[in-house]
């Protein structure tokens, strides 16, 4: 089922432009601003047969929390769609399938980073609790750049039991913690693998570190302690990304 959602900033309204421009409603430019990256999303609509009205920058500023860069868009939207069980069967029926699981991950920008690189490593569905998670906001569509229609986001009652229902259909669990003793470049990936990863700070929770096969960390070698939850992300899905590739 669609719904009808505004979305802002110039990367956003860009890739609905380029992508699926159809689903777009109406399309706001602020008045008073005119420059080549606004130009750019005159032309694409223009390309696309759109029309759009110039807005004040204070109403644009009342109808959206966050920086809307002189561009908002009334978009029909319609989340990737996968269940619990749906996601199980999926497992159960394809090999070499890849999971990003996200335990407490609360910031929508966080959120919407990891969605738009999970898009990019070929995940098939993003995995959050119902409780402690965030949700699919406007800026988590933003940062996520129209990925949230690409990869499903699977809300699950209980995470740590679904990570065991996943390790019985020969799912590889690996987390991720600082303390781990093995890092990402000396682990082998091979076959179904979800990879969780918690929230900064506090990590996975005792449960869901539980109920993982393997612990993995990021070397780092300056005086950092630890990468942004989205960048973390990005690291470690692209390593099992390039294994793939060196296998095939």
């Amino acid at each position: 089922m669609s719904q009808v959602e505004k979305i802002f900033g110039i990367h956003a309204v860009e890739s609905v432009l380029t992508r699926t421009p159809e689903k777009i409603v109406q399309l706001f430019l602020q008045k008073s601003r005119q420059d080549k990256k606004l130009q750019n999303i005159e032309s694409l609509a223009a390309g696309a047969g759109l029309k759009f009205q110039n807005v004040d920058k204070r109403k644009m500023d009342d109808w959206v929390k966050g920086n809307h860069q002189g561009v908002i868009a009334e978009v029909k939207v319609q989340d990737a769609s996968l269940n619990e069980n749906q996601l199980l069967d999926l497992v159960e029926s394809e090999k070499d399938v890849l999971i990003l699981v996200l335990d407490g991950v609360t910031d929508p920008h966080n959120l919407g980073a990891c969605l738009r690189t999970a898009d990019a490593a070929g995940v098939a569905a993003l995995v959050v609790p119902k409780d402690r998670s965030a949700s699919l906001t406007a800026v988590a569509r933003k940062v996520a750049c129209g990925a949230a229609e690409q990869v499903p986001v699977v809300k699950v009652t209980n995470l740590a039991r679904f990570l065991a229902r996943l390790k019985e259909r020969d799912v590889w669990i690996i987390g991720t913690a600082g303390e781990a003793k093995s890092d990402i470049y000396e682990t082998k990936f091979s076959g179904s693998t979800a990879l969780v990863m918690g929230a900064e700070g506090s990590g996975m929770r005792r449960l869901t570190r539980e109920n993982c096969d393997q612990l993995i960390k990021i070397p780092m070698a300056g005086s950092v302690s630890s990468l942004n939850v989205s960048v973390a992300t990005g690291v470690c899905l692209f390593e099992i990304v390039r294994q793939k590739i060196a296998r095939q």
